[in-house]
């Protein structure tokens, strides 16, 4: 698989180094270290980065018995936040701050960054796929993926998509945005909470506030409620919002943590429409993951790529997995941001027959880069596609959903005292 390796400059003198983590503490509270400077993220899709090719060299390497380097960390298990009003919560304006200073810091934070407050099901996603790394809240997707870039954590850990709302389309635009890897996948089965101040009773309450994906999840139960619905950025956010401005008649739903982290009640729990929903997580990574035929473990393969114009370039594209038994888990297609329209031709005449959508197609399947069943369809693919790219090979996760949010909580908490 291609590899991005960080850059190798020197590292800076123990005074100037002091002075940049003062510069980002001063503009982030002394939960963050310092970010070190890393590759600018390419802003639209191009094929400037690293060639497939080059993945293929690497993962013939890979076959061959290459090893991966790094040491594997020790796991560790944290107590749940405890005091969240305290927790500082990147943003954007933030990193650009930190990032004005010149000196570079040998080393990333030991963090996993994540998009929420402490109490949202990211946070429990990050701890539950990162053990030994301390969350990072993160304002918004973008900002997860500029705090693993600018390193300023290690990991990143994202939804991807959900069995009930489906894909979150945000994070796929991100994918082809940053010049990030995926290395590992993770799920949590996801129990909302209606939750509302002490004291709140059920027939008082008039306004729901929660991320727009709960909300669609919970909508059936909130017809039937009658009440209000108000978007927000996420679950842990609206509770708190609940919280902090001593909201009367107005609930949230969120997980049973986040009630517990900002002092509410639980009105009712499992509120969700259907019972089974599970979210499914990426983690992300600056450098890809090395596989070699001596892991037994699942991998699944996540590649994005573009297709030409005329009749079958899909049939002929996914063709390339089918012919060598290959097990295709998912397909998304998203237009292309910085080309969505295309003139499509008519008939063998060659006349013009108007506009239609110019799409991305992003597919995940089961494999490794290391098979060689696998290095042949994507040579193959490649060359039918005008733009291709693997996102990463990572292990798959065979336990969707096989623990809930809380029941992950309880047993970090429990090892944790």
């Amino acid at each position: 698989m291609h590899s991005l390796r960080a850059p190798s400059g020197s590292v800076s003198s123990t005074a100037r180094t002091s002075r940049r983590r003062a510069a980002f503490v001063r503009a982030a509270g002394p939960q963050v270290l310092a970010p070190r400077p890393a590759r600018q993220a390419s802003p639209q899709m191009d094929n400037d980065g690293p060639s497939t090719s080059g993945a293929m060299a690497a993962a013939s390497a890979a076959s061959s018995g290459a090893h991966s380097k790094a040491a594997k960390p020790s796991i560790q298990h944290h107590r749940a936040t405890s005091a969240p009003a305290s927790t500082v919560v990147l943003t954007s304006s933030i990193i650009a701050q930190a990032m004005g200073t010149d000196e570079k810091t040998s080393l990333s934070p030991h963090k996993v960054a994540y998009q929420g407050v402490p109490g949202a099901y990211s946070e429990v996603a990050s701890r539950k796929a990162c053990p030994e790394l301390d969350p990072m809240p993160c304002e918004q997707f973008e900002v997860a993926f500029q705090a693993l870039s600018q390193w300023m954590a290690e990991r990143a850990v994202l939804p991807i998509e959900n069995s009930l709302g489906g894909s979150i389309h945000a994070v796929y635009d991100l994918l082809l945005r940053y010049r990030l890897h995926i290395v590992g996948e993770t799920s949590l089965g996801i129990n909302h909470c209606l939750v509302a101040l002490p004291g709140t009773k059920l027939e008082e309450i008039n306004r729901v506030m929660s991320h727009p994906q709960a909300l669609a999840q919970c909508d059936g139960y909130l017809r039937k409620l009658g009440v209000v619905k108000e978007a927000v950025d996420d679950t842990a956010g609206a509770a708190q919002i609940v919280a902090r401005e001593q909201l009367q008649g107005v609930g949230a739903l969120c997980s049973r943590r986040a009630a517990e982290l900002y002092g509410l009640d639980v009105l009712e729990e499992g509120v969700q429409d259907v019972k089974d929903n599970i979210t499914r997580f990426i983690v992300l990574s600056r450098d890809p993951l090395v596989t070699h035929e001596a892991d037994v473990r699942k991998f699944k393969t996540s590649v994005v790529f573009s297709l030409g114009e005329g009749p079958g370039q899909l049939f002929k594209a996914l063709s390339v997995f089918a012919l060598r038994d290959i097990d295709m888990t998912k397909i998304e297609s998203r237009p292309l941001r910085s080309n969505p329209l295309v003139v499509s031709k008519g008939d063998d005449s060659g006349q013009l027959s108007g506009q239609r959508f110019n799409y991305l197609f992003y597919v995940d399947f089961v494999g490794t880069l290391a098979d060689v069943r696998c290095q042949n369809a994507l040579r193959h693919l490649q060359e039918l596609a005008p733009f291709m790219r693997v996102l990463g090979t990572y292990p798959m996760d065979t336990d969707l959903g096989g623990t809930s949010n809380d029941d992950h909580v309880r047993g970090t908490e429990l090892i944790g005292k």
